[in-house]
């Protein structure tokens, strides 16, 4: 199985971003577009990160403007302070308050539980170098000792950067969950609690070892993901680096099933969300924030024939019209 090509540099994407929102204004004067060209052209990162923009922008043609343009800036965490003025000729954008990550880099004690509220990312640098980003609505326990360094997922999702132990000899990395352990082999993986006992781990560079409490382990390969419980596996499947997407704040949905992406909005959505049972197999196409799931859930009335009725108890629900 082919292994996954590496994300473009969060710096390189922050760039792309800026190019395309660049051209959404109009077309460029001469010296403009060599720039633009000169950039695209300057590396397989650079070529990478525009065609990751160029995908966006293809699945918002439909979408209204001010649905778009948000979800767009998702393509990048942050934005990095520009060297000097008209390096790139860039456009400046101000990320909305919204899209920032909490980042902290902070000695943490040998045993510590960090936890994200609904709609919360939260970045953490660990001891020994990697680096820890929760998503909505997690809990994780940190526990660094003498045998290993282990991560111990209790809610919600985890993505995670490793390093080589700086101790020797080296310790290994390990995330437990309710099902089993995955355990790190040099790698940027994650890790997520489902509904029922299962966990979905995906693997994005090198590989992991996955043990669950009753079956023979198995190594997953990078570009490869599966669902796994106490007692087995999930046939792998192949992934792309589209599903660390909330990352940046952004759901892209390929032909998704709308109880799929309601679920997915119900995460980040403070009091939730419910797709009737007759409107659940439309399918929906497109890139919807995170971040602000009242957009996602005005681009879904505005493209699909669905309501959204708050009138009952409980999360509102989206019901066919």
């Amino acid at each position: 199985m082919p292994a996954l090509e590496h994300a473009p540099d969060p710096a390189v994407m922050a760039e792309a971003a800026d190019w395309a929102l660049t051209l959404q204004q109009g077309p460029l004067d001469a010296p403009t577009q060599h720039q633009f060209e000169a950039w695209r052209q300057r590396s397989p990162d650079h070529a990478r990160a525009w065609a990751r923009a160029q995908q966006v922008l293809g699945l918002f043609g439909q979408a209204p403007a001010a649905l778009a343009r948000p979800a767009l800036d998702a393509l990048t965490q942050q934005r990095r302070q520009r060297r000097r003025a008209g390096l790139l000729g860039l456009l400046a954008v101000a990320m909305p308050s919204g899209w920032l990550v909490w980042r902290e880099r902070a000695a943490l004690d040998a045993t510590t539980t960090l936890a994200t509220a609904v709609g919360q990312r939260r970045s953490i640098a660990l001891p020994d170098g990697s680096q820890l980003l929760l998503n909505t609505g997690s809990r994780v326990q940190i526990v660094f000792d003498q045998q290993q360094r282990g991560l111990h997922l209790q809610a919600g999702e985890l993505l995670v950067s490793t390093q080589p132990d700086p101790v020797v000899p080296a310790r290994p990395f390990v995330v437990g969950t309710p099902a089993g352990e995955v355990q790190a082999l040099g790698t940027r993986f994650s890790v997520r609690l489902l509904d029922a006992g299962q966990v979905r781990v995906g693997v994005y560079q090198h590989a992991v070892q996955v043990r669950p409490h009753a079956a023979a382990a198995r190594r997953l390969q990078a570009g490869e993901g599966l669902d796994f419980t106490a007692q087995g596996y999930s046939k792998p499947r192949l992934l792309d680096d589209s599903a660390t997407l909330w990352r940046n704040g952004m759901l892209l949905a390929r032909n998704m099933r709308l109880a799929e992406v309601a679920a997915e909005l119900a995460r980040y959505r403070p009091g939730g969300l419910r797709c009737e049972p007759a409107a659940a197999e439309l399918r929906v196409s497109g890139a919807l924030s995170l971040d602000r799931p009242d957009d996602g859930v005005a681009l879904l009335l505005a493209t699909q024939p669905l309501r959204l009725d708050s009138t009952g108890h409980g999360p509102p629900v989206l019901r066919r019209r």
